[in-house]
């Protein structure tokens, strides 16, 4: 390193220091008589100033050492220029690492809405290809419960997915939301097993339309444009109802009471778990799950346990292979969990305006693909309504987002 001693003593010399080599510039008879003189004229002490100061005026002294200290930059680079230039560069793009962060979040939500899709295709087609060899979708629909439960059992024992304290008023609480969720999964099972999947999918999207009813009997207000997104949605189910190739009454029915038990346990599980905000979505439907499966499995075997062991028989003839019928009720169990579970982790990641609309899609997608698989006749209309109660549902998610944002700003502001 170059640097410059001034010391305030005449006699002291001033030195040029480099680590390797040291190269000295002194006042004494080595140096040549001319660079010696010139450098005691211009440095000649003032017997006027104190004798502690050898050179005047002082900013001479500062000009110099900032001089010397520059060329001791120049002669010896060092990696602070190099870190200061790092430094510059990220405050001149502040936004750079933030850049990053958006790229992995996205990349995130498509793995968790592909998740999310996938699940609930592969669920809808085993669910009933086992339904059209063993139509009993009582028993197949507590299957589907059991195997959330044990799910979320693994999970919570093995500490993969924090366990919520239990209290006597939380499951109080959970009994009426458990109850009209069991109402909805046996509900849509049993229309799965009647009609076409695509149209019970069809029949589910009118779901907003019973919310808005419910809702504003109990006191919620909705504006102009909520009422109006609902037309298109009873216009197109109602095409797609009369149009459809494999209609029967107890699907159409199955479905709507479906969608019924749906809202009914949205809005009562707002009212009665207000006060347990602390349990997340996931850990929340798992106790909803168990509960569920605890109400439905006893019902089952009343309504047609005693039918199941000729139906098991009757499955395994048609199917072949007994192996084969285990796997696909087991993969309809396993993806019917999987789904609702990746539907909860959307909802943590994303607003609900977006989740509503993924959610639409996933309709379009299920539909499309299950019409693929079974090779379901579809008529111009039937197609031109199920289009149509579609686009309902993504005016009434869109119309739904704004009246909650205003309602979340005007909380803000008070």
């Amino acid at each position: 390193m170059l640097s410059s001693n001034v010391v305030p003593s005449s006699s002291s010399p001033l030195t040029f220091t480099k680590p390797k080599p040291h190269f000295f510039l002194n006042a004494s008879p080595h140096l040549k008589p001319n660079l010696l003189t010139r450098f005691q004229t211009q440095h000649r002490p003032n017997p006027l100033q104190s004798s502690k100061l050898s050179f005047a005026p002082t900013s001479q002294i500062q000009h110099a050492i900032s001089k010397v200290r520059s060329f001791n930059g120049f002669l010896q680079p060092s990696s602070k220029p190099s870190l200061q230039i790092v430094k510059a560069a990220s405050e001149t793009n502040p936004g750079g690492g933030e850049n990053v962060a958006p790229k992995s979040k996205n990349l995130k939500l498509a793995l968790v809405f592909g998740l999310w899709y996938f699940q609930n295709i592969v669920f809808n087609i085993y669910n009933k290809k086992v339904l059209n060899i063993f139509p009993f979708p009582w028993l197949l629909a507590s299957f589907q419960l059991l195997v959330g439960s044990i799910w979320m059992l693994v999970l919570w024992s093995s500490k993969l997915q924090p366990c919520p304290k239990i209290s006597k008023p939380f499951i109080v609480a959970l009994l009426g939301p458990a109850l009209f969720h069991t109402i909805g999964h046996i509900s849509a099972c049993v229309s799965f097993s009647k009609v076409a999947v695509s149209f019970t999918h069809v029949i589910k999207s009118a779901e907003p339309v019973f919310s808005v009813i419910f809702s504003s009997v109990l006191g919620d207000k909705y504006p102009i444009q909520v009422w109006l997104s609902i037309l298109p949605i009873v216009l197109g189910c109602s095409l797609a109802a009369v149009t459809e190739v494999s209609f029967n009454v107890q699907g159409l029915w199955g479905a709507l009471i479906s969608n019924v038990g749906f809202v009914l346990r949205n809005i009562y599980s707002k009212k009665s778990l207000q006060n347990f905000k602390e349990v997340d979505g996931l850990n929340l439907y798992g106790w909803i799950t168990i509960l569920s499966f605890l109400y439905l499995f006893p019902v089952a075997v009343f309504v047609e346990g005693s039918q199941w062991i000729p139906g098991y028989y009757k499955a395994i003839e048609a199917i072949g292979k007994p192996s084969t019928f285990y796997f696909w009720v087991l993969l309809s169990g396993v993806f019917y969990h999987l789904y609702n579970q990746s539907s909860y982790q959307a909802l943590d990641e994303i607003s609900p305006l977006s989740f509503s609309v993924g959610n639409t899609m996933k309709r379009v997608v299920v539909i499309v693909s299950t019409v693929l698989v079974f090779r379901n006749p579809v008529r111009p209309l039937n197609g031109l309504g199920s289009a149509i109660a579609i686009l309902g549902t993504f005016l009434y998610s869109q119309a739904t987002s704004k009246k909650k944002e205003k309602k979340i700003e005007g909380e803000k502001s008070s």
